[in-house]
């Protein structure tokens, strides 16, 4: 069986997915069979596999950042909006028809057994899932229904690493915040903070990385450059993207974790 991380956000759009695919292509240059995982997605670029199962398209490119095979297994649930009240339910590939905010909140405790399934399957048949959170697991009115975040943790026995994007300035607030709003077993789950799309020299930021373990008591493993003129929704060039994020970030703690040895 194999092992599982996973990296939350302090918020939507602060680079999870980049960060996800990097690390697809870093474990599997190093040899390993590595599966992306996000329970559920939200958004209108999706992909048909060919047993017409339908996925989001960001996990479709993790996985061919990770070198295998796209599998519905990798995004069980897909949100896609039909308008700004109701989005059609796509489970395991197949709609299951269009439902308002309200229904489909009633409709999610069915949902925890498919997650569970598609992780063991995924656990199974690789050495390593690299599951991505959606939004922010500090989302508190959210957590009793939560299907994505902390719940998806615990299911996955997964130790979470949190990135904050610095670009828009706030990373302070919204790290500490993040982390005083989890509950007390939720925070034990952080192993570490990532620090992402910083502009400059990213040493400038070693004082501020001090601080946050201070605030935090979880040490900050990397501060990424904002990589320019790169477009996730466009790349092939997984291999840039890896050693991007190679250089940058301190890998030990996610090969320590998993028991997989170093990674150089």
């Amino acid at each position: 069986m194999g092992h599982a991380i996973m990296l939350q956000g302090t918020g939507s759009s602060v680079g999870k997915s980049t960060i996800v695919a990097a690390l697809c292509r870093i474990f599997s240059q190093e040899g390993y069979r590595v599966a992306p995982f996000k329970s559920q997605n939200m958004g209108t670029d999706t992909v048909r596999l060919r047993q017409n199962q339908e996925i989001s398209g960001v996990q479709y490119r993790q996985a061919l950042a990770a070198q295998v095979e796209p599998v519905v297994e990798m995004n069980p649930i897909l949100l896609k909006p039909v308008s700004d009240l109701d989005s059609e339910v796509i489970v395991n590939g197949q709609s299951v028809g269009v439902m308002s905010a309200q229904e489909y909140i009633a409709y999610k405790p069915r949902l925890l057994a498919g997650i569970q399934d598609a992780l063991d399957f995924l656990k199974a048949n690789h050495d390593l899932v690299i599951i991505e959170g959606a939004g922010s697991p500090a989302e508190v009115n959210l957590r009793s229904h939560d299907v994505a975040n902390m719940a998806v943790a615990e299911l996955a026995e997964a130790p979470v690493f949190l990135v904050a994007d610095i670009h828009w300035g706030g990373v302070f607030a919204y790290i500490h915040g993040t982390m005083k709003l989890l509950l007390p077993r939720e925070r034990a789950r952080v192993q570490g903070l990532i620090i992402n799309k910083f502009s400059g020299d990213a040493t400038r930021f070693a004082e501020g990385s001090d601080i946050l373990t201070e605030l935090t008591g979880v040490p900050v493993l990397g501060v990424i450059p904002l990589l320019k003129a790169f477009s996730f929704e466009e790349n092939t060039d997984w291999d840039r993207l890896a050693d991007h994020i190679r250089d940058q970030l301190d890998l030990e703690p996610f090969s320590k974790n998993l028991s997989l040895g170093g990674l150089s």
